[in-house]
């Protein structure tokens, strides 16, 4: 606690005051004494009283000088009683002396304040009836109405220092607990402070996380958009320019697989640039998603000289650049596997749009797998396109046999269709 609201700090300069004051105190109601005018109340002026006083004048002001060495703290309840009583009755005999030395008495209820609780109330009480007595000019010597007065007196001083008292340690009460709660505030400012030095380093730590994230997922992305269309494209640009090769002694059919191999080099051309500018399947630009697999669907039929069919169901609905793009590419990739790996004579799509979801289904009747090597078939292909449709809360089924061909199932909510963030050509 702060020196500024801690009591017992307040308690301890309050004492060391009051011992300080002592001299001035009685040196102030002397001099009023003694400059009192001819005639006063005063007794000062008859012998016996004139010789009393200064000697009680002149032990006090021993007593005030030697009350600066006084301590404040660590006396014993016996020794405060002592002290008090002492004081008091000092402060008694100087006011039946001259009722102006109750300037100096009023110091009796700093030594008051100092006794233990049980006998505070009964030190004020004491005080307060020298007080009194100077008040009123005198102690009273019997029965008459300056002995009410003086009872009265006694009982307002009583109550006056009581009060005083009661609304002094209300105040310093305040002072604590607004000392406590300003501490309290300061050691919450100075943690939030702390927690704010942790977050801003937590921030800087995110924002490197999301830098290395953001480049990881560009790597990826780029890395998907080459293999849907670099790597696919070059793949037929070297199968036409092979079967160019075979046929070149036939000069119609030479030609004609050198025109493909030049129109897929171009639209590759075109495609790595969207690529590089992240913007979705030029297919998809100016056509419906139903329009581009039919479109996708005839040109890799030709290409592969494998039949191929493009059947759509159910009533088309917008599905959203990014859920188009999605459902495009897995369709890409998919006769593309075919194409590569299946040996198949027949290929069917079917694109279905239900009431809440999309389907793309890529069937084929090729050679097919075995369940247990489809991890081992399961390549960067299948991996990007189920990234695709987890991105859009999609899935990916492939269902296979030996012998029997390869179903490739994707499928996408249509809440997903809606609501998904748009992510460009990242899919």
């Amino acid at each position: 606690m702060s020196a500024l609201t801690d009591p017992d700090v307040w308690q301890a300069r309050s004492d060391r005051l009051a011992r300080l004051v002592l001299l001035p105190m009685l040196a102030v109601a002397t001099a009023l004494a003694v400059l009192e005018p001819p005639g006063g109340h005063s007794s000062w002026s008859s012998v016996g009283h004139g010789s009393i006083g200064l000697a009680a004048v002149a032990l006090t002001a021993l007593w005030a000088a030697g009350m600066n060495r006084y301590p404040t703290t660590g006396v014993a309840p016996g020794a405060q009683l002592l002290v008090f009583c002492l004081h008091v009755l000092l402060a008694g005999v100087l006011v039946w002396v001259n009722p102006w030395y109750g300037v100096f008495a009023v110091s009796g209820y700093f030594f008051a304040d100092e006794l233990p609780p049980v006998r505070r109330k009964a030190g004020f009480a004491l005080v307060a009836a020298v007080l009194a007595a100077s008040q009123t000019n005198g102690y009273p010597t019997g029965w008459n109405t300056h002995t009410l007065v003086y009872l009265l007196m006694a009982c307002f001083n009583m109550t006056a220092v009581l009060l005083m008292v009661s609304l002094t340690n209300r105040v310093m009460t305040q002072n604590t607990e607004r000392g406590r709660m300003v501490e309290e505030l300061g050691e919450t400012n100075r943690r939030l402070q702390a927690s704010m030095a942790e977050n801003a380093g937590l921030h800087a730590q995110l924002l490197v996380q999301a830098r290395e994230a953001g480049i990881v997922e560009e790597r990826q992305r780029l890395a998907g958009e080459i293999h849907d269309t670099l790597a696919q494209g070059l793949t037929g640009i070297v199968a036409q320019l092979q079967a160019a090769r075979q046929a070149r002694h036939d000069e119609a059919e030479w030609g004609r697989h050198l025109d493909l191999a030049t129109s897929l080099a171009r639209a590759n051309l075109t495609e790595a640039r969207r690529s590089v500018r992240a913007l979705r399947p030029e297919q998809l630009e100016q056509a419906t998603l139903t329009e581009a697999i039919g479109a996708l669907t005839r040109s890799w039929s030709e290409q592969s000289s494998i039949p191929a069919e493009f059947e759509a169901t159910g009533t088309p609905l917008p599905a959203g650049p990014d859920v188009e793009a999605a459902l495009f590419r897995v369709a890409q990739e998919a006769l593309a596997n075919v194409a590569k790996h299946a040996g198949a004579s027949k290929v069917h799509l079917t694109l279905s749009y239900l009431d809440d979801t999309v389907l793309l289904d890529v069937a084929d009747d090729g050679v097919g797998f075995a369940p247990a090597r489809r991890a081992e078939s399961d390549g960067y292909g299948l991996a990007g396109m189920r990234r695709r449709l987890d991105r859009l809360s999609g899935t990916l089924n492939l269902e296979s046999t030996p012998g029997y061909g390869t179903t490739v199932n994707a499928t996408v909510p249509m809440q997903a269709a809606v609501h998904a963030p748009s992510l460009g050509a990242t899919q």
